[in-house]
């Protein structure tokens, strides 16, 4: 069996292992058999099974899935602008889903409404509407101008001034809000898994899955974007159409998961290094499902990490993550041949 395979196969059945610690250990440990119980059979403790089924079942799944789709859509963008620090993020699209959650929260006198509720989800579905929009509005400007760039050097830019300008407005909207709304906010950039109904998770996997199996299907035509627009264009691949598609999709998968989430630093960027460094390829076939299979259990580990068995606090997930992945960030610009020269 070749060693690619085998890795694969490796952490697909770390997968479920994983999930299920995540499941059994926090802030109250709950025994296996328990947690066999519930998923196998009726007879379990109505606590235990409160706890399961409201709290760590939705929190772990929305770990699985931001765990699959930020590293693919940070392989996407690294690919895309030929960029190893490219993420997710660098189109603006995160700062967009900030500004949505930003106008619901400080603007329009929201933070009354929402003070004397549970902020992980801020009110439920209308921030994840308001982040989803702010996200889908800086994306759609991305693939507007996008035609119209030549190259992606200049695109990268525009993105960043995106980003700027949306970072900008938050700014002013923080500086002329109360501390109380100021203070949900920035529980909500910290970014959490809690909170968000069943039903939410059903619309964000019914979202994340199908852009995942439609970005596995561009691995050929982002294989031949490795070496070159012209090499492409000689093998029948549109060029255009490709970029198109490969922003819509990267764009789309980081913007479902920051309108459900909040920002989640560094696993975008960070995930598809790890998965060149243990599959060392660079072909998208393999990187691919490599990246979600690593992404899903290292984002399930670190919300594993962020409840802090046998403590009563949580540590933001956004602070895990990015003390796990951050050093994978520096170890890829000190192994830059760029910065050894």
């Amino acid at each position: 069996m070749q060693k690619p395979i085998l890795y694969i196969i490796i952490f697909a059945a770390l997968l479920p292992i994983v999930f299920c610690f995540d499941i059994i250990f926090g802030s109250i440990a709950i025994p296996f058999r328990e947690v066999w119980c519930f998923l196998f059979s009726a007879e379990c403790s109505t606590t235990y099974s409160t706890i399961i089924s409201n709290i760590r079942i939705p929190r772990a799944l929305v770990a699985l899935l931001t765990g699959l789709a930020l590293p693919v859509s940070g392989l996407c963008m690294q690919t895309f602008f030929r960029n190893p620090l490219a993420g997710p993020d660098i189109l603006g699209v995160s700062t967009g889903a900030s500004l949505g959650v930003a106008l619901f929260s400080l603007a329009g006198g929201f933070g009354g409404i929402l003070a004397s509720q549970n902020f992980s989800v801020l009110s439920g579905f209308g921030a994840i509407a308001c982040a989803a929009a702010g996200a889908m509005l800086i994306m759609m400007l991305v693939l507007v101008v996008a035609p119209k760039m030549h190259d992606t050097s200049t695109l990268l830019i525009i993105g960043i001034m995106f980003s700027s300008i949306t970072s900008a407005i938050v700014s002013i909207l923080q500086y002329i809000s109360n501390p109380q709304e100021i203070q949900q906010f920035l529980l909500w950039t910290f970014g959490s898994f809690s909170g968000i109904r069943l039903a939410h998770i059903g619309i964000m996997a019914s979202i994340v899955i199908p852009a995942l199996l439609i970005t596995f299907g561009m691995q050929k035509s982002l294989n031949a974007l490795l070496l070159g627009e012209n090499y492409a264009r000689g093998l029948g691949v549109s060029i255009k159409r490709l970029r198109f598609k490969t922003l819509l999709m990267a764009s789309f998968l980081a913007a479902v998961i920051t309108a459900f989430t909040g920002p989640i630093g560094f696993v975008g960027m960070a995930i598809p290094h790890i998965a060149r460094l243990i599959f060392k390829t660079a072909n998208h076939k393999i990187l691919i499902p490599a990246s979600a299979l690593i992404g899903a259990n290292l984002v399930l580990a670190c919300d594993l990490i962020s409840q802090m068995p046998g403590f009563d606090t949580a540590l933001p997930i956004n602070v895990v993550t990015s003390i796990v992945c951050a050093p994978v960030v520096i170890f890829v610009i000190f192994s830059s041949r760029k910065f050894q020269r």
